[in-house]
């Protein structure tokens, strides 16, 4: 069974960094996406994807902001935030899309658990 730990969420001042973790785990073939989405509330959003070929997205939010890369050995993604703003504040999920295991098994999405990021003085 394939699961997503993600790591590195906390609290940041306003103009700071943080960089988010997300590891999937499991007897993996191939990862076509992976991506980040956040929820505040009353809001959800999608921040960012990357595909396995290294093409990347970005909400209009954070572009200039945020870097989105991955380690396909690893099965991870990462995300550095960059000048981060009070508006950032959210739980953050990661996802894959288009999961491929060893075994030939297909999962179109998968999600993990949130990791909280508050950007406050």
């Amino acid at each position: 069974q394939v699961q997503l730990v993600e790591s590195g969420g906390g609290l940041v001042q306003p103009g700071g960094s943080l960089r988010l973790s997300c590891a999937a785990s499991g007897s993996i073939r191939s990862i076509t996406t992976m991506g980040w989405y956040r929820q505040a509330p009353g809001q959800r959003e999608l921040v960012a994807t990357i595909t396995n070929s290294g093409n990347t997205n970005y909400a209009d939010s954070v572009k200039g902001r945020f870097t989105i890369s991955r380690d396909n050995a690893k099965n991870t993604v990462y995300l550095q935030m960059n000048s981060l703003k009070p508006e950032d504040t959210a739980i953050y999920y990661c996802y894959v899309f288009g999961l491929v295991t060893l075994s030939g098994d297909f999962t179109r999405t998968s999600w993990g658990r949130g990791t909280q990021v508050t950007v406050s003085s």
